[in-house]
């Protein structure tokens, strides 16, 4: 568990409410969903915490029609099928049809700093 604890920033003023569900996500390890509109804070509020943590920011901008598996990888079953059809040796080794999305190669992509 993490005794980090976010209370908000300079630049990001946080209600008591916001303040406890980040801390409560942060000492579960899990996800925290925030939902709004458009130009409410929601990318900031990421921002802010990731800064005041000196933790990395992974931003994903997702759409109604995303889905989890995508930020994970992408399977590419036709060119696996098209290779299997031509005899190709390539179709034994499934490695050769995934390739890592966002969150999976989430950590190569850590730059030291904040959001400002």
């Amino acid at each position: 568990m993490s005794n980090q604890r976010f209370s908000g920033t300079e630049q990001y003023v946080a209600t008591d409410d916001l303040m406890m569900a980040v801390n409560a996500a942060i000492t579960l390890a899990r996800p925290l969903l925030i939902k709004g509109e458009p130009g409410t804070g929601k990318t900031q509020l990421a921002q802010e915490i990731a800064c005041s943590l000196t933790r990395p920011l992974f931003e994903w901008h997702i759409k109604s029609t995303s889905k989890a598996q995508q930020g994970l990888y992408e399977y590419d079953a036709v060119t696996r099928l098209r290779d299997s059809q031509l005899g190709d040796a390539r179709v034994h080794d499934i490695r050769n049809y995934i390739t890592p999305r966002r969150c999976a190669s989430r950590a190569s992509s850590w730059v030291n700093g904040c959001f400002r």
